[in-house]
């Protein structure tokens, strides 16, 4: 995972108001779902204040992406709950507060409805991001993807929350390196942490705010697309000018793995311009 340091702004100096408005990011938005070879689609997803500038300017934007697990219990059921949750945090969020620490709270809270609607029997993964002030602030629970496309580079913004993740950690404070032992097993995959568990202990959250600029495209996505799709067919499709080519590509490298398990797919897409 790659950080980025914050740009302080500068203090007592007169700007020119036309060239603060022309020079403020604006966003571009587009969305990419499917079934895939399941029976119904189980991922929820959500973007506020997308297509209103005013709002976004002044509340920010907000979206997310939620994978209902379809193991467990209702996996539609939990991922649509957990949508709601974060919508209701956004709109009651302190602006004037610390938003990263609120946003962090927000998923515990969504984990917390998830787990008494569905008694600890569903579950759901997530990336939200929130853009405030041309701020970046992200958190994510389970194995689904958020990318940021900078400067002619892909980078994985969250990390994720399985089994082989995990035993690699574990490894690697044993002195040992070598990555393939935790991807062979079997369970490698099985989640570790998720919206809806009893003791939800982890979430993989920005500390400080990044600072968004021109040409930054930013990529949320369930496993449907991260965990098939490689990081040279991402980044080829993010280089489209366009936010709707951008999604058409993803989801025509979808079709053309042709995986006869392909799991639901979604993905929204964020253009700084």
């Amino acid at each position: 995972m790659m950080w980025f340091k914050s740009r302080k702004k500068k203090k007592d100096i007169t700007v020119d108001p036309a060239l603060t408005v022309s020079d403020k990011l604006r966003y571009k938005v587009a969305n990419l779902q499917g079934v895939g070879a399941r029976q119904r689609q189980e991922d929820s997803f959500t973007l506020m204040n997308a297509l209103d500038e005013a709002q976004y300017d002044e509340y920010g934007l907000m979206f997310a992406v939620c994978d209902g697990m379809g193991g467990m219990k209702d996996g539609k059921l939990a991922s649509e709950t957990a949508i709601a949750s974060f919508r209701r945090f956004f709109s009651e969020m302190d602006r004037r507060g610390r938003i990263a620490e609120q946003l962090k709270q927000s998923v515990f809270t969504a984990s917390e409805e998830v787990e008494n609607l569905l008694e600890g029997e569903g579950g759901s993964t997530v990336v939200v991001g929130i853009i405030y002030h041309e701020q970046l602030y992200f958190a994510s629970v389970g194995d689904s993807f958020f990318y940021l496309k900078r400067d002619g580079k892909l980078y994985r913004l969250n990390t994720e929350h399985n089994v082989c993740h995990e035993r690699y950690l574990e490894n690697i404070r044993d002195g040992v390196f070598d990555p393939l032992e935790c991807r062979n097993d079997p369970e490698a995959s099985a989640l570790s942490q998720f919206l809806g568990m009893n003791g939800l202990t982890k979430v993989d959250c920005s500390v400080r705010p990044m600072q968004l600029r021109k040409g930054d495209v930013l990529l949320a996505c369930s496993d449907g697309v991260g965990g098939v799709l490689s990081e040279s067919e991402i980044f080829n499709a993010l280089c489209y000018e366009s936010g709707e080519q951008a999604c058409r590509e993803l989801e025509q490298r979808l079709i053309e793995h042709s995986k006869p398990n392909q799991d639901n797919y979604t993905a929204l897409l964020v253009q700084c311009q």
